[in-house]
Formats: C-alpha cells, sequence, structure tokens
C-alpha cells in the first residue's frame, strides 16, 4: 500500500523536505507538495530576481543536503560563471539569491520529474493554498485547499517558513493607502515616489539592505530613511582567528544570567586584542538550541527583551562590501537612521505618516512618499491571520509554544495539539519551531531537520530517544572565515 505524505510549503524547508522523502524512500511513496503565494522552490528567501540580493552565508556551508557538505559548490561549478572560479574564492563567494533558487528548484525537478522512472516515490505539486488539516475516522487526513479541492495523506508536515510581518493597525484594522507596503516581498518597486520624498523603511535588518540595494540599482536618487527600535543595522562578515573553547561542559544549564557573564568576558578578551566579538557568538551556535531549549520560561523572555536585537545584528551578518555601502549611504546622508517605536501610521494626502516615540519618550512624526514594513515576521501565533493556522488551533491540533511565537513541536517534529498530546499525524520543521529552538531559520539548520524529518516520515530511523530537532553531528560551522 502506497503511504501519501503532504508538505505545506514549497520553499527551503518544504522543498528539502521532499527531495529528501523521494531520496530515501525504499517503498511506494506518494509526496503532495503544496505552494502558494511564492515561487516552488525558492520560497521568500531566494524567490527575489534581483542579482544585487546575495546570501549572507559563504557558498561552502550552503549545501542543501548535510549528507554532501560541497554539493552547493559543486552544483556552481556548472554555472559558466564560476567554472574558472579559483576554488579558495569559490568557497567564500556569496552568490546571489536567485542563483541559489536555481540549485533548489534544479535539485526539485531532478526528484519530482526524474528523466527515467526507476525510483519507488513519486512527487506531486499543488500551486494552491492549504486552509484546513481535517483528521478522519481512518486514521488519515484530509488536507482541504483553497481551492475546493482536497488531498488524503497519511501524514502532514507543516513548513510553512515564516509568517508576514505583523499588521500595523489603524482605526480598528490593519492601515491600507496606496504608499504604503505590508508586506517588502511585494511589488513595491511600482509604488516609487519622486526622488523629493523620502521612501520609509520600518525595521533595520535584512530586509532593509536587500530595500537600499534595489533602490541604488534601479537609480532612484532619494532618500531612504530607517526606523529602528534599537537603531542597529548587521554587522559584517570578517576575517576571524582561531579561538579556544571556552564554555564549561554544562554550558547549556548555566541559565542566562551566567550564560551572559561568561560571553560578556570573552568579547572584552577579544576587544582588548583587536578582534571582532562576533566570534564568540559563532563559537557558540554548536549549542545554540539546546542552551536554549534549557532556559527557563523567564530566561527565554529576557533574552528576548534585552538581548535578542544585539545577537541579531552580530548573528544576521551580511558580506563585507555591502556592510560598506550601508555605512557610507549613512555618512553621505542618503540614508538616515531613527531610533524610535512606531505608534501608527495615518494619511497625509498621497503620502504616509509615521507616528513614533524615541526612546527618551518624546513623540516625532516623519512623512514618506512610501512607507515599507520591513518590521520581521509576525511572531505573535495566537494571533496569526493566516487561515491554516486559525483552523489547526480552533480544531486543537496545535498549540502555540510558551512564548506563543510559533507550533509547540516534541523531540520527533510532531506537534503538540491542546491537549498536550504528541500528534501522530501532523509534524513541523523550520521557523515555525522558532520559540522551541531560536536557532531554526537559516540553512545549515533547516537542511538537518528536512533529512531528518524525511528520515522519519519514512521510517528509516525509530522513533527517537533523543531529540531530533537539533542541528546534525557535522563539523562545527563558523560563520567567519580564517
Amino acid at each position: 500500500m502506497t503511504r501519501t505524505v503532504a508538505i505545506i510549503g514549497g520553499g527551503f524547508s518544504g522543498t528539502m523536505a521532499a527531495v529528501n522523502l523521494v531520496r530515501l524512500s525504499s517503498g511506494p511513496l506518494d509526496v503532495e507538495l503544496i505552494n502558494c503565494d511564492h515561487p516552488l522552490g525558492r520560497g521568500v528567501a531566494y524567490g527575489t530576481p534581483r542579482e544585487e540580493h546575495l546570501l549572507n552565508v559563504a557558498a561552502r556551508n550552503m549545501s542543501a543536503v548535510p549528507d554532501h557538505p560541497g554539493h552547493f559548490l559543486d552544483w556552481l561549478r556548472t554555472r559558466a560563471e564560476y567554472r574558472d572560479m579559483p576554488e579558495p574564492q569559490l568557497r567564500e563567494t556569496y552568490a546571489p539569491r536567485r542563483v541559489y533558487g536555481d540549485y533548489l528548484c534544479g535539485l526539485l525537478l531532478n526528484y519530482a520529474r526524474p528523466i527515467d522512472e526507476h525510483q519507488p516515490a513519486t512527487m506531486h505539486i499543488h500551486q494552491d493554498q492549504a486552509v484546513d488539516v481535517v483528521p478522519q475516522d481512518d486514521g488519515r487526513v484530509e488536507v482541504a485547499l483553497e481551492s475546493g479541492a482536497t488531498l488524503a495523506a497519511d501524514r502532514v508536515l507543516l513548513a510553512t517558513g515564516n509568517q508576514p510581518p505583523a499588521p500595523i493597525s489603524a482605526n480598528g484594522g490593519p492601515f491600507t493607502h496606496a504608499g504604503y507596503c505590508p508586506d517588502p516581498w511585494t511589488d513595491w518597486r511600482a509604488k516609487l515616489p519622486p526622488p523629493d520624498e523620502d521612501v520609509i523603511v520600518l525595521g533595520s535588518g535584512l530586509t532593509m539592505v536587500d530595500t537600499y540595494l534595489t533602490l541604488c540599482e534601479l537609480g532612484w536618487p532619494g532618500r531612504l530613511v530607517v526606523v529602528s527600535r534599537n537603531g542597529m543595522i548587521p554587522q559584517a562578515h570578517f576575517r576571524g582567528i582561531e579561538y579556544p573553547d571556552f564554555l564549561p561542559d554544562d554550558a547549556d544549564q548555566l541559565g542566562l544570567a551566567r550564560l551572559v557573564e561568561i560571553l560578556e568576558d570573552h568579547c572584552a578578551r577579544l576587544r582588548r586584542i583587536g578582534e571582532n566579538p562576533g566570534i564568540i557568538v559563532d563559537r557558540l551556535r554548536p549549542l545554540t538550541q539546546r542552551i536554549w531549549r534549557n532556559f527557563s520560561p523567564e530566561d527565554k523572555r529576557a533574552f528576548l527583551s534585552d538581548h535578542a536585537a544585539r545577537w541579531n545584528v552580530i548573528r544576521h551578518r551580511i558580506p563585507q562590501p555591502i556592510h560598506q555601502r550601508i555605512t557610507e549611504a549613512i555618512t553621505d546622508g542618503r540614508i538616515q537612521v531613527i531610533k524610535g517605536n512606531v505608534e501608527g501610521l495615518s494619511v497625509d494626502e498621497s503620502r504616509v505618516r509615521v507616528a513614533l516615540r524615541t526612546p527618551r519618550g518624546d513623540e516625532q512624526t516623519i512623512t514618506g512618499g512610501l512607507v515599507i514594513n520591513c518590521t520581521g515576521p509576525n511572531s505573535g501565533f495566537s494571533r496569526t491571520a493566516v487561515p491554516l493556522f486559525r483552523n489547526l488551533i480552533e480544531r486543537g491540533l496545535v498549540r502555540p509554544d510558551e512564548l506563543d511565537m510559533g507550533i509547540d513541536v516534541g523531540p520527533d517534529f510532531a506537534a503538540i495539539d491542546a491537549a498536550g498530546a504528541s500528534s501522530d499525524l501532523l509534524f513541523v520543521i523550520g521557523p515555525l519551531m522558532k520559540g522551541t529552538l531560536w536557532e531554526t531559520t537559516a540553512v545549515p539548520e533547516l537542511r538537518g531537520q528536512a533529512m531528518r524529518v524525511a528520515q522519519l516520515l519514512v521510517d528509516e530511523v525509530p522513533t527517537p530517544d533523543r531529540d531530533l530537532r537539533f542541528s546534525v553531528e557535522e563539523e562545527h560551522v563558523i560563520e567567519y572565515y580564517i
């Protein structure tokens, strides 16, 4: 009898879970891959067609499959523009994200539409939106699609990636205006104002960087105003040094206060010798998920309140040339960074007015011809506007994690239902586990999850007696290069 696994989400996580299911299956298996909104195989991250949007991780660490660490490098060699690049340069290159999207689409095509029908598993792709999952009396589930179609499955994998940014309210509902873009991955370029009016970006992270680079490539000569609660922009990748292991064996049991004390001490040591303290964040990375899991809820909330912003600008870095362009634009006045909280949006004829509150408590108002919401994914899961998630919550099939950042998930990727029981039908990978793991958005984490959940779903591994959610046991990864 052929078993069916339905995967909801066609970005990196869903694509690689589907690829691994097909490549690992030794018996009949039907994989139903459901994708909507963003290009299949590319998702939000790699769906950009723009050459200026680069990977933020060097090519050496971007293999999509953990059991073949050089896979992406080997694939790059098949392209004319990388064929003759010296190996050291190729390993450290930051390829355009659209090129990485080509890589993922090639992998997907190879397993979804093989030249020779030699594999026992098959894959079917549905360009539709999943809106509900309904358990059936026979122990299977029915996935309801927006089109009205349904799919029967034995198991369902949620791999939907990040939620869109949280809406900004106005007059009891989401703010709407021709000069406001609530999602930075829609075509805001068609809304560009005259150069004598500012473009305002809410948020100073990686999406802000993408926005500025695109404005430059379009030749738009105006000013970009960046509104940020912390006023920090992403830091640059750097050339680092060897640094010894500095954490005790029980690092995951230390608690936040003691851990911060140790990290601050070693950051200070690195500063004293003129080295980048970001080395400490990279050295911590193999342990980050376990440390986060063992934090108390109070420690997790304290981290999010007091340390997460600083962690993010150090952890999610950008290539040095791009960082230099951003800092030069700030110096030249092409980019203005304003530190403050957004209090609300309102209409100012053809423009949008942004009300702010500064760290000193002062009120401030700025106006732009275009405002783009780059505040990052909505992290309030219980308040989600996504129909699928609302229905799953109402049916009691899932529950929010203890921080309400995503779905509560067990050590075998099984969703935890409203009664606290582990599901036999519904599984979860990717950013939906951020409240559980914290680090679960980058390729080094996601490729391991996609591999392990596929092994689990094809019964290649028994029910685990250990936590499978953590990163695979591969060589310690450091993002700086030596």
